[in-house]
């Protein structure tokens, strides 16, 4: 690999890793007959960590040049910063190169928008029509969608890709018409319903056709910012909860404010909202698998995440009415809203509970976490505390613990084995490890 395309690669690689917006997709492609590559719904990895650690996506841009003035966008129009751009060709001999070196599984492909959002994403489908027709690809493809490009290019978009994603970039028209006045929500939604309407006249014809082409099998997502305007955590669920059941949405994806330019209009802060992004990934978790509704996790009168519990265990403090319940009469449904319950062990109890009564065992080797469980619970009929704590005195337990304070728990030397789980955030996406690059050359 030439020094011109490694400057390219860590440029553009560089840039790329401010977009979240890449996960195990479930999507499967089968391999065609002396293709290269599968897509199995085993799941696929993403891009390169700080530490090292090996993850199988490459994750690019196409181009960090952008017509558009984005306040919070580190490739922004007035932004200082090196530029570069691939060629078609060039993304596709990388993609293969690595693919053949098994530094792969697959390709998230992104762009900046140069000339026009048309001219930037006829580009982007003619490496991914290359990949699959010329070099016979079949990993996994996610494609970023331009805002404002023709349908005539999403549908050609989604005849290679296995997946399809426009960013909402805020979580109001408001914010973007503020810090990206260049961009509407009315050129980012209408993509997002021509592709809904594409995925569902497209399993319609699969039907009937079990050889129709496939569109965009690992259906669409989207990624807003969080942090870098004012909307509260109740607009941002509200937001989310809309996309999903008006759009069809596999996934919302939320990325912290990480501050790139001194712009007045952005706020001031030192460090990405990691851990408010992190509850609002757990409120999605919550709406999507967990049976909550948006208005039940936040609300008027509570705007914003609790950030030192969980949102389930918020919900479950604020209606000590609900609780407890028994575990083995309850509901499925009521019994998934137990902190310290997770769906795993919410389908054990069920399955179990029909041929003997459950103990504190039982539920233990269910995988119940009883430091929180226990104050929501009854078994066989027995409470497992033996008072009624007020809602403040619960939470300082499954804070604090018994008898402990704050300030105990900061000077206990924590163990490398504890057998409670630890939460910790993800490091941040660092550009590929150029030094591995280097020897595909």
């Amino acid at each position: 690999m030439n020094e011109r395309i490694i400057e390219k690669l860590s440029i553009l690689a560089d840039a790329a890793k401010y977009d979240a917006s890449c996960s195990s997709s479930g999507g499967k492609r089968k391999n065609m007959d002396k293709g290269l590559g599968n897509a199995e719904g085993m799941g696929i990895c993403h891009s390169y960590t700080e530490d090292g650690r090996c993850v199988s996506l490459l994750k690019i841009l196409l181009t960090n040049h952008c017509i558009f003035d984005c306040a919070y966008c580190v490739s922004r129009k007035s932004n200082d910063v090196k530029r570069a751009a691939f060629t078609v060709e060039e993304v596709v001999d990388l993609t293969m190169n690595f693919y053949r070196r098994n530094y792969i599984e697959g390709l998230f492909l992104s762009s900046g928008i140069f000339s026009s959002p048309d001219y930037t994403m006829e580009r982007l489908v003619r490496i991914c029509k290359k990949l699959r027709t010329e070099e016979r690809f079949n990993g996994y493809i996610h494609l970023k969608t331009i805002p404002g490009a023709s349908e005539e290019l999403i549908q050609e978009a989604g005849l290679y890709a296995d997946r399809l994603s426009v960013n909402i970039e805020l979580p109001s028209e408001l914010s973007l018409q503020a810090l990206a006045p260049e961009k509407n929500y009315a050129e980012i939604l209408t993509p997002m319903s021509q592709i809904q309407s594409k995925v569902a006249a497209n399993r319609e014809e699969r039907e009937l056709f079990k050889k129709a082409p496939q569109f965009a099998p690992a259906g669409q997502t989207t990624q807003l910012v969080v942090g870098a305007s004012p909307e509260t955590d109740h607009q941002i669920i509200q937001l989310t909860d809309s996309l999903y059941k008006g759009y069809g949405l596999k996934r919302v994806y939320y990325s912290g404010y990480v501050p790139v330019s001194g712009d007045q209009r952005l706020p001031q802060v030192v460090q990405p909202p990691l851990m408010r992004e992190h509850r609002l990934y757990q409120s999605d978790w919550l709406m999507r698998f967990y049976g909550f509704d948006a208005d039940e996790i936040l609300d008027p009168a509570h705007p914003h995440l609790d950030l030192e519990i969980d949102p389930k265990l918020a919900w479950a403090l604020r209606h000590r009415h609900v609780f407890p319940v028994d575990v083995n009469t309850a509901d499925y449904e009521l019994i998934l809203r137990v902190p310290g319950v997770g769906m795993k062990s919410a389908k054990r109890i069920v399955a179990a509970r029909r041929f003997a009564p459950l103990t504190l065992d039982h539920l233990h080797k269910f995988g119940v976490v009883l430091r929180r469980a226990r104050y929501f619970i009854t078994c066989r009929g027995m409470a497992l505390e033996k008072r009624e704590y007020d809602e403040q005195t619960v939470r300082r337990k499954i804070l604090y613990g018994d008898g402990q304070t704050r300030s105990a728990l900061v000077k206990r030397q924590l163990d490398l084995f504890a057998p409670e789980p630890t939460i910790v955030t993800a490091p941040d996406l660092v550009s590929p490890q150029l030094d591995l690059f280097r020897q595909a050359g």
